[in-house]
This record gives structure tokens, sequence and C-alpha cells, in this order.
């Protein structure tokens, strides 16, 4: 599915303003990346970089951060939580992130409440998509799978 050329997975979910997916996995853990509108608002990602395994993340502060030649700030969180991992992939090549955005995750998590719980204020299915084709025709994102 998609909307002006940005590309939408039904079945992740999203945040009200459509910056960052997660998906739920079977062991609890939840793995967090960037939309197509995200990236490409971002433009060309030049580096990542996620917390530390290990590191504990309130809600609220972000559980990495992208640089692009335009823009450098957080990957949003939402939820308290664990870092488990980075995306080896990405952190050595971060404009996978621009490529692959629902391939190139950025982390996963453990969440500090059970997983259906954190996933409690996220958009899923037709009401996130109804969301997000909104914001890319309200705000004329067309989405583009920047290249290297």
């Amino acid at each position: 599915m998609e909307c002006n050329g940005c590309e939408f997975r039904p079945e992740l979910y999203y945040d009200d303003e459509f910056q960052i997916w997660v998906r739920q996995e079977e062991d609890g853990s939840l793995t967090v990346g960037m939309t197509d509108i995200s990236q490409t608002i971002a433009g060309k990602i030049l580096n990542l970089r996620v917390r530390k395994p290990g590191t504990v993340r309130p809600s609220g502060k972000p559980v990495a951060t992208i640089e692009s030649g335009k823009w450098a700030g957080p990957i949003p969180n939402f939820f308290d939580c664990k870092i488990i991992e980075g995306n080896e992939a990405a952190l050595e090549d971060p404009s996978l992130l621009n490529i692959e955005p629902y391939e190139a995750w950025v982390a996963r998590v453990m969440p500090s409440e059970a997983a259906e719980v954190a996933l409690e204020k996220f958009l899923i299915g037709d009401e996130a998509h109804q969301g997000y084709c909104e914001r890319a025709r309200r705000e004329d994102i067309h989405c583009e799978r920047n290249i290297r």
C-alpha cells in the first residue's frame, strides 16, 4: 500500500505523526524503525547512533539519533524500554534506512510493560493508513528511496 509514493505496511504500528513504525516480536520485544515519510523528510541519512544495549530509556527519551545532510535528531521513543540491540547493517551503512526503511530497522527494545500495553498508544491497520495518507497529502510529501 502507498500514498504519494510513500510505502505503508498495515501490519505495523505507527505513532500519530508517522515518524516511526514498531513491530512486535515473538519474544515480547519490539523492533523500531523509521517510516518512509520520515526517511524522505530526513533526506540522505549519513549517520545512525543507537543507545548501548542494556540502556534503559524512559518514554520521551530517544532510542537512537540520526544525522542527514539537512537534519539531525532523535528516533523518538513512546514507552519505557531497555535497548536490546541496534541494527548492525544500518549502523554500518545508514543509507539503508533510506533505501529500505521497513527492512532496515533501527533498534530492538524490550518494553518495561507488556508489549500489548506499550503498543496501545499506536495506530495500526485502516486507522493508521488513513492518518498516514492524510499527512503525506497535507504536507505534500512524495517519498523517494534515496540511493547511496
